[in-house]
Order: structure tokens, then C-alpha cells, then sequence
């Protein structure tokens, strides 16, 4: 199995978040996957709300971008990885997902396993693994869950034991996800109501987004 990581922290391999992500790398690793680690920071730019990937597929914007979403197309697994700034992702992480809007119109990473990975300070983390899990899902991709950490509650400023076996936990869930073609019938739902909810908006705006039209005819059967 391969994974590309996406970090969205500024801090980028040096900081708490992606410490916790090794953990879940270890967990993969042990059942034999391999991983391709993205940077955000400096990587992908905002979008600019253009419309261009919608029309023809592309984005004006010279950055990082196409590269990695054509890394996520070859692989089979996506781990996000962001601090929580303010009850949310951080703004790596966010204009990475803003940039996903034509992902998400084709639900282009279809087929693939996916999870999260948050830290914090003090907290109110959950959520913020929700959200992403509910990103992956909006992509195409089966999220099998996430792990988190406020770091004002771990011991020394170390994570837990109970934590790093979470984590490791997740790193091992992923895979074994992706090896059995795992199906789990809440995901099925709701990636089938939000199949159906993009299905209409590419029918509305056909004339307005062709490309996005052409690749709903060719790939999801649109007629």
C-alpha cells in the first residue's frame, strides 16, 4: 500500500503533529506500506475561485498543486495531517482543500482508504478529525477514522502510551482496510448522497463546466 501524507502543519516534520503521525506511519509500516510525505507550507497556494479546473480540468496557478493531487491518483491511501489553530485545520491544510474543489465535483480519488491526524494545545479536537474525515469522504476517498492529542494534557509534553497505541492502532486499521476492500455501510451511504448531491450540480452546470461534465459521462456514467 502506498500513502502520501499531506502536512499541513508550518512546522512541517519538526513539530508535535507530525511526531504523532509517525506513530501511525509505524502502525502501516509493520504490514508493509510505504509512504510519500507532501509539505504543505510553501507547497499550494489559495484558490482563487477561478473556475478553471471546473471548465477544463486545470489551475492557472504555478505551485505545487498538480503534482500532488496526480500522487494521491496513484496511491491508495491519503493520511491529513494539521495542527487545530482556532477549532479548525490550519491554513496549509485549508488551502489544500479549497484547491480539492474539482476533486470533489468528480469524487476523482474514488477507491482509495484515508485518515487524520490533530493536535492541539488544549483540545476540542474531535471535531476537527470529523471535518477531515468528512473531506476525504466528499473526495471520493473511505476515511477509517482518526487520532488526536491535546498536548497541555500529556505527560512531560510526551505523547501517551495510550496515545502512541492509538495511533499505531490507526496506522495498522488503514492498511488492513485498503488490503480487505473494507465497505462500511454508513460511509456507503453518505458518500452515495453526496455521490447523488454532486451528480445533480455537474447536470445543472454542464454547460458552465464541460470538463467536469466529460469526466462524469466517462467515469461515474453520466448520460
Amino acid at each position: 500500500m502506498k500513502i502520501v501524507c499531506i502536512v499541513g502543519s508550518p512546522h512541517g516534520l519538526n513539530g508535535n503533529t507530525f511526531e504523532l503521525a509517525k506513530w501511525v506511519l509505524e502502525g502501516a509500516a509493520r504490514l508493509g506500506a510505504e509512504f510519500e510525505i507532501a509539505l504543505l507550507d510553501g507547497l499550494v497556494l489559495p484558490c482563487k475561485g477561478c473556475d478553471s479546473c471546473h471548465r477544463d480540468g486545470g489551475c492557472p496557478q504555478d505551485d505545487g498543486f498538480d503534482a500532488l493531487r496526480a500522487g494521491i491518483e496513484e496511491a491508495d491511501g491519503v493520511l491529513l495531517i494539521t495542527p487545530n489553530y482556532i477549532e479548525s485545520v490550519s491554513a496549509q491544510m485549508k488551502a489544500f482543500m479549497d484547491r480539492c474543489a474539482g476533486a470533489i465535483h468528480r469524487l476523482a480519488f474514488a477507491g482509495k482508504y484515508g485518515a487524520a491526524v490533530v493536535t492541539s494545545g488544549g483540545g476540542v479536537d474531535q471535531p476537527i478529525v470529523d471535518y477531515l474525515c468528512r473531506f476525504l469522504l466528499m473526495t471520493g476517498i473511505r476515511p477509517v477514522g482518526g487520532v488526536h492529542a491535546a498536548m497541555a494534557s500529556m505527560p512531560s509534553g510526551q505523547f501517551s502510551t495510550e496515545v502512541r497505541e492509538r495511533a499505531v492502532a490507526l496506522g495498522e486499521e488503514l492498511v488492513r482496510a485498503w488490503e480487505e476492500g473494507r465497505v462500511d455501510p454508513k460511509v456507503e451511504q453518505d458518500m452515495a448522497v453526496f455521490r447523488e448531491r454532486m451528480r445533480q450540480l455537474i447536470v445543472w452546470r454542464k454547460d458552465d463546466w464541460p470538463y467536469e461534465y466529460g469526466y462524469w459521462q466517462e467515469h461515474h456514467g453520466l448520460a
